[in-house]
């Protein structure tokens, strides 16, 4: 594992292996910012040199730093997700007798390197160098071979996806097309795609052709069929379909450092796409040329926030944390424009960008509001692209991935990302048809409403009993539906008061508190209720706290919600006695051990001391734990899964020394920066937070000056930030 630090070569500053351990689930491949195509080096099945196998537990990354059995790079693939998808169309090098199987031709490897937009590594039984680059929407991929006869397989059987089928067509000897079948992710049985790929060798073969996995035969076929577990064929073939197939090319006598380049256009609209995708972006440009524009641009985006001062490994963490921000949402739009409209077969056009992988549960938290504040021209196109799935379908989207609802995890997330947007300063789209969405979906009755199947007693009664709809894997999960209606709804509120819609502003305000109906007093924390409105018995706050089932909450304990409803703290403080009993009940979440850094429903419990004058040390003294003790500069470096760059979005804020801690709310919650000087380039301009001591040797803060102001508590709104430019922390030593 290497990579290198240049000063202002941002690219340089990023370690892509952070994350690949520890269930952080990002990988090493190449990609470009918000890109369709990436570049994965897949090793997760067919050898016991592996510690994680895809086919012997849950696993959702295909790749895994521990691991050790190379089976080739995987194309298109997500970063910080919890369940298997995607990451098929495996292309793998080897040499000698051809096999077409992955178990016997994989290979461990030696001499990883990683950086933004590239991968390289070493094939020990082949000594085949292996590089792989990309482009928005496709790959390059360049093999140096030793002398012999050498094969380039794309499998099209295996991969992380639940799905099966697949099919490909020989176009001349050096290109072939097809298309792979993906979906059913998280269980959602109807959320499948095709992805639809050219691909193309560099030199001809001497030989090529099809395979196919056969299927278990018994009696006299198979004493006719034989035993053989895969049928290869020739050049006479010209498609074949199926589950477990594949192609090859073969070339009989490869001289020593004989290279070989792989190039993929992929497209989930048709084969024709993906090769006008795959011509408009690489045309006859080399690897190395390719790979210098994909470095190009991580430069120019990594680039628009620029730090001085820190550590290295600091900057090393705040530049990763800020390339895995940019990995999802990804594009979803061909090079023409065209793009499967959602949930359907039909192909629509735009002349925006469309972006898919809206892992919304999560990154309504935070990463929504980085793009708005450092890249507000992409998270433009993101709502264009939310508002359009609505129009589309007739639902905003809760998890979409490539054009299906996936109805992972809970509540309306949209709503609150759009409202976030808008009240942030964010106007070029049509808020009249994304609030009539919204509407939709929180007033819709729960048989009719697949975003809040359960709403029907929370519009009725102000909250939902146990077990009022039937449990799935993941257990009873009223509590927290609750809580993330209250905020879609609290985002409603905000957004209708800013368009001047009083009366819909002030029945969502009300509906935004029905949180506090679960609040009871005798246990000092959020607790489900049954049909009849009593409290659950035998109750324990503690259980969830290692994602077991617990009735009412959702991958939690009570303690990781009951002070999830961010937009009501004054709210429940006065549920729980006054400011002391919140602070102490707050204080204990960490004292006792209850906090998760590694899960969002309290990803913003650290800030809200902050809200109390004269606690605000104790959101610096915590975030400044947080990220000694839970982001390294190793593989190991993230508490647990990125969830699609929500982790590494809540690192790079709370290091740059503030904090959206309110969904919904344009404003942000200070700490100390890990950093003499942040500056942060956006339309409107340079925004400039320093520090007048080193952070290391003075952690908190006596005050901050907003340009020439002096500000009365730590919180700051989003459009003072952008209009006067400038923060400037005075630090000290103790509090």
């Amino acid at each position: 594992m290497t990579f290198s630090l240049h000063a202002q070569d941002f690219a340089s500053e990023v370690n892509p292996f952070i994350g690949t351990t520890n269930y952080g689930t990002t990988s090493p491949g190449a990609v470009m910012p918000n890109g369709m195509m990436s570049v994965v080096p897949f090793n997760v099945m067919g050898s016991d040199l592996n510690r994680y196998d895809k086919d012997n537990r849950w696993w959702s990354a295909p790749y895994e730093y521990t691991n050790t059995y190379f089976t080739g790079f995987a194309h298109v693939s997500l970063s910080g997700v919890g369940c298997p998808e995607a990451a098929s169309l495996l292309v793998m090098p080897t040499m000698g007798k051809f096999t077409p199987d992955h178990r016997q031709y994989g290979s461990t490897y030696s001499e990883e390197k990683a950086s933004p937009g590239y991968y390289s590594n070493r094939l020990t039984r082949y000594d085949i160098k292996c590089e792989a680059t990309t482009t928005l929407r496709s790959s390059c991929e360049r093999y140096t071979f030793p002398k012999g006869e050498g094969h380039i397989l794309l499998n099209l059987g295996e991969g992380l996806t639940n799905e099966s089928g697949a099919w490909v067509r020989r176009v001349s000897d050096t290109e072939i097309e097809g298309q792979k079948l993906l979906g059913t992710f998280c269980y959602t049985r109807d959320a499948v795609f095709p992805l639809y790929f050219v691909m193309r060798v560099s030199k001809k073969p001497s030989s090529s052709g099809c395979w196919k996995r056969e299927p278990e035969m018994m009696g006299v076929e198979k004493a006719w069929r034989g035993t053989e577990e895969f049928k290869t064929y020739d050049e006479t073939v010209n498609e074949l379909g199926g589950d477990h197939i594949g192609y090859r090319f073969t070339y009989a006598n490869l001289k020593e450092n004989d290279t070989i380049i792989v190039r993929m256009g992929v497209s989930f609209v048709s084969c024709e796409n993906a090769r006008i995708n795959l011509d408009s972006e690489q045309g006859e440009s080399s690897f190395a040329t390719l790979h210098s524009r994909a470095r190009q641009k991580w430069n120019s985006d990594l680039g628009r926030i620029q730090i001085e001062g820190g550590t290295k490994d600091k900057r090393t963490i705040f530049y990763t944390a800020l390339y895995h921000s940019l990995i999802h949402p990804s594009t979803f739009s061909d090079v023409n424009g065209e793009y499967r409209t959602m949930g359907s077969r039909k192909v629509a056009k735009t002349d925006r960008t469309r972006y898919s992988v809206f892992s919304l549960w999560d990154t309504y938290r935070n990463l929504h509001q980085l793009l708005t504040l450092v890249y507000p021209e992409r998270q433009t196109d993101m709502l264009h692209s939310i508002v359009g799935m609505y129009e589309e379908s007739g639902w905003l989207p809760r998890w979409e991935l490539y054009g299906r609802e996936t109805y992972t995890m809970a509540g309306d997330p949209a709503s609150i990302v759009i409202a976030d947007s808008w009240l942030r300063g964010l106007h070029d789209f049509d808020v009249e048809t994304a609030l009539e969405g919204m509407l939709k979906s929180a007033n819709t009755p729960g048989i009719e409403n697949p975003l809040r199947p359960d709403i029907t007693p929370y519009m009725e009664r102000g909250f939902i009993p146990l077990y009022y709809l039937p449990t799935d894997l993941s257990g009873d999960n009223s509590v927290s539906h609750t809580l993330e209606y209250c905020q879609a709804d609290y985002a409603i509120s905000q957004l209708a008061k800013a368009l001047g819609k009083d009366s819909i502003s002030n029945e969502f305000d009300k509906r935004s508190k029905y949180y506090r109906n679960y609040y009871c007093k005798e246990s000092g924390v959020l607790r489900p209720r049954t049909k009849d409105g009593s409290f659950l018995n035998d109750f324990d706050a503690s259980v969830g706290k290692h994602f077991e089932n617990v009735p009412g909450f959702h991958e939690g304990s009570a303690y990781a919600y009951t002070f999830a409803a961010t937009h009501d703290v004054e709210g429940l403080m006065k549920l729980m006695g006054g400011r002391k009993h919140y602070v102490n009940k707050l204080k204990a979440i960490f004292e006792e051990g209850h906090y998760d850094p590694a899960n969002e429903p309290d990803i913003a419990y650290p800030y809200l001391f902050s809200r109390f004058k004269g606690e605000e040390w104790r959101t610096q003294k915590i975030v400044n734990h947080l990220l000694d003790s839970c982001y390294h500069n190793g593989p190991n470096g993230l508490p647990g899964n990125d969830d699609a760059g929500t982790l590494s979005a809540w690192a790079l804020f709370s290091m740059m020394g503030l904090y959206p801690d309110t969904p919904a709310e344009p404003t942000f919650t200070l700490t100390t920066p890990q950093f003499k000087r942040i500056s942060i380039t956006t339309p409107s301009g340079v925004i400039t937070l320093t520090t007048d001591k080193n952070p290391e040797e003075a952690p908190l803060i006596e005050s901050v000056m907003l340009d020439t102001k002096k500000l009365r508590t730590l919180r700051v709104n989003h459009h003072d930030l952008l209009r006067f430019k400038r923060l400037d922390f005075k630090l000290k030593s103790e509090k």
